[in-house]
């Protein structure tokens, strides 16, 4: 359950760089400025939370590598896939 609320707020958050790509940028390939700052973002927030799970929650790297794959992977492919669309 808490994966797929992670995946949420991951596309929620590649929403909000897109809208604001497109408020402030005004570019006509905003969906791809969007992604290119999106996916590091993402890549630093998904290891974050494979470092609580870890250290904290006291999963081993081996049973979090899985679901970091999962939780980053997903967005960053719609964010990808939007920036090649346009």
């Amino acid at each position: 359950m808490r994966t797929l609320v992670i995946i949420r707020a991951g596309l929620a958050l590649f929403g909000l760089f897109a809208l604001a790509t497109r408020r402030f940028g005004g570019s006509t390939r905003f969906l791809a400025t969007a992604a290119k700052a999106f996916i590091p973002v993402w890549l630093i927030a998904a290891a974050i939370n494979i470092w609580a799970g870890v250290s904290r929650a006291g999963y081993s790297v081996a049973e979090e590598f899985p679901v970091f794959a999962v939780i980053f992977a997903i967005p960053a492919a719609v964010a990808w896939m939007a920036a090649r669309r346009r």
